[in-house]
């Protein structure tokens, strides 16, 4: 498996589901897009949020920041 795919897990078993469904269609699709992919920019622009609005929106999501080093 590759880091990014590890990566991708890790997000996605800590995620707080029932939060994340609940959210806005926008919002709940930047959540889903920060899980599968790791970039925090592209997620907030999607939401429509400042990077720290959305890092706030992560946190209260549960989604772990991961970054693997070899």
């Amino acid at each position: 498996m590759h880091d990014e795919e590890i990566e991708r897990e890790i997000r996605r078993k800590n995620a707080d589901w029932d939060f994340i469904n609940k959210q806005p269609p926008k919002l709940r699709q930047a959540l889903i897009l920060f899980i599968e992919t790791g970039d925090v920019y592209k997620a907030a622009k999607l939401a429509g949020l400042t990077v720290d609005e959305f890092e706030d929106l992560r946190i209260r999501a549960r989604i772990p920041k991961v970054t693997l080093i070899d």
